[in-house]
């Protein structure tokens, strides 16, 4: 590997020389094998166990495919003929076989001057296109910034599945592209995504009628008087916004509200939902037990993010807990209330963070102590260290007693108990955040929560109890439905564990959850035939491939590829294993939505802000879709780690949506502006 030769070294860097192992510039992946190696990969050219590369621009793929693609013989010709025409036929090496002396030295008496008998550098024809190319590359990557800083336009936005996809568009285009016009963004082009958006509806419909969806009710209130609902529906393709309704006025109405549920649901399809997941407030839950009075093969289940919350929020008011908490909280916001302290901690860290402020209060003061115990070390040698025996903060009052609290070993004895307690918990909660399908392992995780705690304690009660009345007494508010112990019982991975034990009410939660849904007396007598060959594992659903499947495939996948011979069972096993647990991963744009309803609008005016806040919702949630695998992994309680990040941190906060260029809309169809809703 010659580095100053080849044009793809401005592409990629050399790692290790021995190896011969390389990094790509653009998506960073290593490959061994050399610089020849990158140019398949640059060149998104599929070779042995070469990956193409994916963020690579189109002008570099473009110069290395036609690099590979030109015959070698054709290179060398090519290159002798540039070399001619950039440096002339006399400093060409190849124009004579060799270089020449120069014709004003004196060569008499053999004292021609050194540096003129060297080769003078030429510049090859690749690396006058590369210093081309990456000028243009250079002024497009400064044209794009400028867009973003004079618009003030939040610099996540670049974070977006649409950013690449935008720009590479644009490239296809060619030079002449005209960007579409203010009128255009705001009339025809808001209309067509609409129109595309609302057309995929029709994907997820057929995706509800095979899997099943759960209609998801999620409130927002000001603090003051203003109450906001947003209906939208998930399922295993992803989830869709439909609507938001201010109910403000009917905040306490369970009619009002159980007949605004009703109307999604029957736009949904009564035959397409397994659970509805409502707030907790007692309205919104009268509403649903309304909803499942009239449609009684539905189910209303409460938010098991929202659970699992109370119950850290419970452990967090026993007194002990709540006493290291707060003298965690004093420890990590000294440190950064002080940007020398921050600096300094984070080299003595690794730049890892000791706050996690993204998520719920709760979960983010658990995680915060976690850091903390993680971080003991780092940090007692910190607060010892002479950079910061030398600084000013050791001499302040309060700096002493940050570090006499970071040396008090109560308060790490403390602080490694409760993080001990809340850990199992917070597994549990990082489980469920999402729209993926968990509601097959919620029940057992709640379980195997309780018995890491005991297992903690080594049984003793006196210790142990407090904790698990608190999980206890929150599961018998929030969890009242069957429908998560029935799927605990239809989950293989559990089912058929060699230390799974009769769990009576894991299987007469399942006979009330299949009496509910099984509709005709024809279906019950053949599901109830089924029933044995699943509990037995007879047949298809005992098979080699089917054992191993328990836990390499997730539920709802094993019963489509193992339970063809019990078609009733798999039906309502897959629908009711294809379910989120939560609905309060989804960030709404809250402000946005009372921006919508708050504000005073002509008619035309607010259908418009309407599609536009449709749209926004909607495509926010086809990126969260994108982003995440392809394909539901089985869930493997163990090994839930719980500082990875999760999905409402990974998710950018959404800017207020304007409504400026609602201004003077061209009138569509004769409809006259007048009025407000």
């Amino acid at each position: 590997m010659v580095r100053g030769r080849d044009a793809c070294w401005e592409h990629c860097v050399l790692v290790d020389a021995t190896r011969q192992k390389v990094r790509c510039n653009y998506c960073q992946r290593e490959f061994s094998g050399g610089v020849y190696r990158m140019k398949f990969h640059l060149a998104q050219i599929k070779n042995k166990d070469i990956v193409p590369c994916t963020e690579v621009p189109i002008s570099v793929r473009d110069m290395i495919h036609s690099m590979l693609s030109t015959p070698k013989k054709q290179k060398l010709q090519k290159k002798k003929k540039i070399d001619r025409a950039v440096n002339g036929p006399e400093n060409s090496s190849s124009a004579s076989g060799g270089f020449q002396p120069n014709p004003g030295s004196s060569g008499q008496h053999g004292s021609t001057c050194p540096s003129l008998l060297l080769p003078q550098p030429s510049r090859s024809a690749h690396q006058v296109l590369d210093d081309a190319q990456k000028q243009k590359l250079d002024e497009a990557d400064r044209k794009l910034a400028l867009f973003f800083f004079h618009n003030s336009i939040p610099l996540s936005a670049s974070k977006s599945i649409y950013y690449q996809e935008m720009v590479d568009a644009v490239a296809e285009c060619g030079m002449g592209y005209k960007a579409p016009s203010y009128g255009k963004l705001r009339t025809s082009l808001l209309e067509k995504t609409k129109v595309d958006i609302t057309d995929n509806f029709k994907k997820f419909r057929d995706d509800w009628r095979e899997k099943g969806c759960t209609v998801m009710l999620d409130s927002w209130s000001d603090g003051r008087a203003r109450f906001l609902v947003v209906f939208s529906v998930a399922s295993v393709k992803g989830t869709v916004f439909l609507k938001s309704v201010d109910v403000s006025t009917h905040v306490d109405d369970a009619y009002y509200l159980s007949e605004l549920l009703e109307s999604v649901v029957l736009e949904v399809g009564v035959e397409n939902i397994v659970q509805i997941i409502t707030d907790s407030a007692p309205s919104y839950v009268r509403a649903g037990m309304r909803i499942m009075d009239k449609y009684p093969s539905l189910f209303l289940s409460p938010c098991a993010s929202y659970c699992i919350d109370k119950m850290l929020e419970d452990i967090g008011r026993q007194e002990w807990v709540s006493n290291v908490m707060e003298e965690a909280r004093l420890i990590t916001h000294y440190i950064y209330s002080h940007p020398w302290l921050l600096n300094m901690m984070r080299k003595f860290t690794g730049g890892r963070e000791l706050i996690r402020p993204k998520i719920t209060r709760f979960v983010t003061n658990f995680l915060s102590l976690r850091s903390l115990v993680i971080q003991e070390d780092n940090l007692k040698h910190m607060f010892s260290h002479s950079d910061w025996l030398s600084s000013m903060y050791s001499r302040r009052p309060d700096s002493q007693g940050i570090r006499s609290i970071v040396y008090l070993e109560r308060f790490w004895k403390s602080a490694r108990e409760a993080v001990s307690i809340s850990e199992p918990l917070v597994k549990v909660l990082r489980m469920v955040d999402g729209d993926m399908p968990a509601m097959g392992y919620i029940y057992e995780g709640i379980e195997k929560a309780k018995m890491t705690i005991k297992v903690y304690y080594k049984g003793c009660e006196e210790k142990c109890m407090p904790i698990l009345e608190i999980i206890d007494r929150r599961m018998n508010i929030h969890f009242p439905s069957p429908l998560h112990a029935a799927a605990a019982f239809l989950n293989p991975s559990i089912f058929y564990h060699p230390n799974f034990k009769v769990d009576y009410k894991m299987r007469n939660d399942f006979q009330v959850v299949m009496k509910k849904m099984v509709t005709g007396d024809k279906d019950m007598i053949e599901l109830t035939k089924e029933h044995p060959a699943y509990v037995n594992a007879q047949g298809a659903l005992g098979s080699e491939f089917a054992v191993l499947g328990r836990t390499f495939n997730n539920p709802a996948d094993w019963w489509a590829a193992y339970g063809y011979e019990v078609p009733k069972l798999q039906r309502y096993a897959i629908r009711i294993l294809s379910q989120p647990c939560s609905s309060h991963w989804c960030k709404w744009n809250w402000n946005t939505l009372d921006y919508l309803h708050s504000k005073k609008r002509n008619k035309m005016e607010q259908e418009k802000f309407n599609d536009l806040v449709f749209v926004h919702c909607n495509l926010r949630l086809q990126a969260v879709s994108h982003n995440r695998d392809a394909q539901c992994k089985p869930i493997v309680f163990d090994e839930i780690d719980v500082s990875s990040e999760w999905p409402t941190e990974s998710e950018s906060s959404s800017p207020l949506l304007d409504d400026s260029w609602l201004d003077n809309l061209p009138f569509e169809g004769g409809d006259s502006p007048s009025g407000y809703e």
